[in-house]
């Protein structure tokens, strides 16, 4: 009996291995529409939104989903601000709504306001009179958490856009290589993101499957322009707008924008500099200096010690 059922799980389970193997060999209906779809801008309608957006919840939002909804619509009550949420989501590169985000809002207080209540409970059990102390101390705890999301939001945005503007040169004199060799704006555009990565090769990816999909290229280098928050951005965007639509030679503003962009980042450095002297002047003279002077000092005066009666 004990062998009848031992063979009889065996080939049970064999039986589900192969059957799972038979599902994983055969290919995705993603894995074949994806390669003909890839340069489609994603999230189109309200249709491609719900079917991007689902099944990518976090479980704490599955669970308490109501409960975490209706706190996330008091905070945007109180806070208000949606179109500057908005607008930072999208300078971070975030595939956020303002509504999830406040939802994220929502967990960060929730987390600060378990660790003080945790806190407060450990030191209520030594001293029972610190309740209120301790209730007002996991309300500023949630109020932190909700406003440490904000903040962490800006900065996200600031090392975005510092990463853009680090790649920025590089990817400006790919561009005007490539338009003088003798690519269209489009092919050379094309050529550049296939061999770049990063955030601003990101954003342009997007510019490329707008015009892809039918929009002019002055329009939607004119839409980057309007959504980035970075002025040198904007004017490169806005220059390659210019140069499409009015033929002026595109290789010549593209070398510009980036040498004023490098022009740009030396003088960003300099004034930093010129900021920090002080703070540069530190270690020069609290740990160089005093270093020195015993070096130069101590050989004296251990001679002295030496040659004293």
């Amino acid at each position: 009996m004990w062998g009848a059922l031992l063979g009889a799980t065996t080939g049970a389970g064999l039986l589900l291995v192969l059957a799972r193997l038979r599902v994983v060999r055969r290919p995705q209906l993603a894995a074949r529409v994806l390669p003909y779809v890839r340069d489609l801008p994603q999230g189109v309608g309200p249709g491609a939104a719900r079917s991007t957006g689902a099944g990518t919840e976090p479980v704490a939002v599955a669970v308490f989903g109501p409960v975490l909804r209706s706190l996330a619509r008091s905070i945007e009550r109180v806070l208000g601000g949606s179109a500057s949420v908005r607008r930072r989501l999208h300078r971070a590169g975030l595939d956020r709504t303002v509504h999830e985000f406040r939802i994220e809002q929502v967990q960060w207080g929730l987390v600060a306001f378990a660790v003080a209540a945790a806190w407060g409970l450990l030191r209520t059990l030594g001293d029972p009179g610190a309740v209120v102390s301790s209730a007002l101390v996991c309300a500023l705890a949630f109020v932190a958490g909700v406003l440490g999301r904000d903040h962490h939001l800006s900065e996200q945005v600031h090392t975005r856009e510092r990463r853009i503007l680090a790649e920025f040169p590089t990817v400006a004199e790919l561009l005007a290589l490539a338009v003088a060799a003798g690519e269209s704006p489009v092919g050379a555009l094309d050529r550049v993101v296939s061999r770049s990565g990063g955030e601003l090769s990101a954003d342009l990816a997007r510019v490329l499957a707008e015009v892809r999909t039918g929009e002019p290229v002055g329009a939607a280098f004119d839409t980057l322009a309007a959504s980035s928050g970075l002025p040198l951005v904007s004017r490169f965007a806005q220059g390659i707008a210019t140069a499409v639509e009015r033929g002026t030679p595109l290789a010549d503003v593209l070398h510009a924008q980036a040498a004023d962009v490098r022009e740009a980042g030396r003088r960003e450095l300099i004034e930093s500099a010129a900021r920090r002297e002080v703070l540069m002047m530190v270690p020069v003279v609290f740990l160089v200096l005093p270093v020195t002077i015993l070096f130069a000092f101590w050989p004296g005066v251990v001679g002295l010690d030496l040659t004293t009666p």
